[in-house]
């Protein structure tokens, strides 16, 4: 028990010292290691290479230069243009296709502040100028930036499944139906929001517009199709489809679209390689962590501490889910996942819950985190990219926020949500 007040110590003191998250995670490893009393300068380095050197993390690279590629060539706006085709032109067009949009870019980035950031940069110009308040519009695209932890490719899943040894496609497979749920609650929230707040623009385009929209857009209904059917079907693994995802997207945006050039493809290129280093060197330190943290018996203590709870599932699941909910508002999703995975996941089997379902849990109630402040990523994205003052964004976001914790807690206490399709997909 004392190791685990050392841990949780060390790493909140660290944290609120305005500490890189990376280097707080080595910090911390230390701490570990000294209280251990197993002294050696060459464990931590040795520990972060085997954890980086993992097989199932190299789809993560991968689904990043994925992503930056479709951002960079094209691609982003033209779903954009195919969700407002869709459903603009109901009143607040806009807003209905932000959350359309997310949901389609979801199954195509798998990233959250990538999201955040390609949707941002198209909408919120367009949504400030026919009127909307910006922190409201700005709230409509950082609530369903978190729709990309969870629906598939995921990153987080892909990390969450090498951290705890989950197949990385049921994964996938269990978040699409809980996706698009929130997808539906957002956009039932917004019907209020638009009744309130007055909007009424519509977006219409001409039968040759729409046909146009619809041939340059196919690509980014394509591309999750054979994604998810190569990796259901087992034509590849996740990090073999990752590998088609970007080979598509260069096809796509140099030879299809011809928005790519080569020297914007190196560029591209550079920002995925720097995203990647900084997620698996939090990897890397993570791992080390997790090293200390297991010698140090860490998740027995935890076990222990949560027994009287062990009978009562749902009951083990809430105060879970309450923890989460707080340690997602002090630290970013990846390093949350890489860190607290492993010590509760002995917990959940002793209860018998599905590890799958406590999965698509985890990562939901941390992508709750990444919006919320003090250090919700996604926030500062936002307001960087449309001005917005934080204080403002949070004032304006929080009737989406509420209804994604509401469907969380509907998660918790009705598995079935989950299970079910993850029956019918599996």
């Amino acid at each position: 028990m004392e190791q685990l007040v050392y841990f949780f110590g060390s790493l909140m003191f660290f944290l609120a010292l305005g500490i890189p998250i990376s280097l707080v995670l080595v910090l911390c490893s230390i701490v570990l290691m000294y209280a251990g009393g197993a002294w050696d300068v060459m464990t931590i380095p040795n520990i972060m290479v085997d954890g980086a050197n993992n097989f199932p993390l190299m789809a993560i690279p991968f689904f990043v230069f994925a992503g930056e590629i479709m951002a960079a060539g094209g691609l982003s706006k033209r779903v954009v243009q195919l969700a407002q085709l869709l459903i603009g032109r109901v009143k607040g067009g806009l807003g209905y296709a932000a959350i359309l949009a997310s949901v389609i870019f979801a199954g195509l980035m798998g990233s959250s502040v990538g999201e955040a950031a390609a949707l941002g940069g198209l909408l919120l110009p367009m949504m400030t100028q026919v009127g909307y308040n910006p922190g409201r519009a700005g709230g409509i695209i950082a609530s369903g930036a978190i729709l990309g932890p969870i629906i598939p490719p995921s990153t987080n899943f892909i990390i969450l499944g090498s951290t705890v040894s989950l197949s990385v496609t049921k994964l996938f497979m269990i978040g699409l139906f809980p996706g698009f749920l929130l997808g539906v609650g957002l956009m039932v929230v917004w019907w209020f929001v638009v009744r309130k707040d007055g909007y009424t623009e519509t977006i219409t385009f001409t039968r040759e517009e729409a046909l146009a929209i619809l041939k340059d857009a196919s690509p980014a209904f394509l591309l999750p199709v054979l994604l998810l059917g190569g990796i259901r079907f087992g034509v590849f693994t996740p990090t073999e489809g990752g590998a088609f995802a970007a080979v598509f997207a260069i096809f796509v945006c140099m030879v299809y679209y011809r928005e790519l050039s080569f020297r914007e493809l190196l560029r591209v290129s550079a920002a995925a390689a720097r995203t990647t280093a900084v997620v698996m060197l939090i990897v890397a330190t993570a791992t080390a962590v997790g090293y200390f943290i297991t010698m140090a018996q860490i998740p027995r203590h935890i076990v222990t501490l949560f027994s009287g709870l062990i009978d009562s599932p749902n009951l083990l699941l809430l105060v879970i889910m309450m923890f989460l909910l707080v340690a997602g508002m002090v630290m970013d999703l990846t390093p949350n996942v890489l860190i607290f995975a492993p010590v509760f996941y002995p917990l959940i089997q002793q209860a018998g819950i599905d590890p799958y379902h406590f999965g698509l849990l985890f990562i939901l109630n941390l992508g709750i985190g990444v919006i919320t402040p003090p250090v919700g990523t996604v926030l500062y994205v936002v307001c960087g990219i449309g001005n917005i003052k934080i204080g403002e964004l949070v004032a304006k976001m929080m009737p989406f926020i509420i209804v994604e914790v509401i469907i969380l807690f509907l998660l918790v206490f009705f598995p079935k949500l989950s299970l079910i399709p993850l029956g019918w997909l599996m």
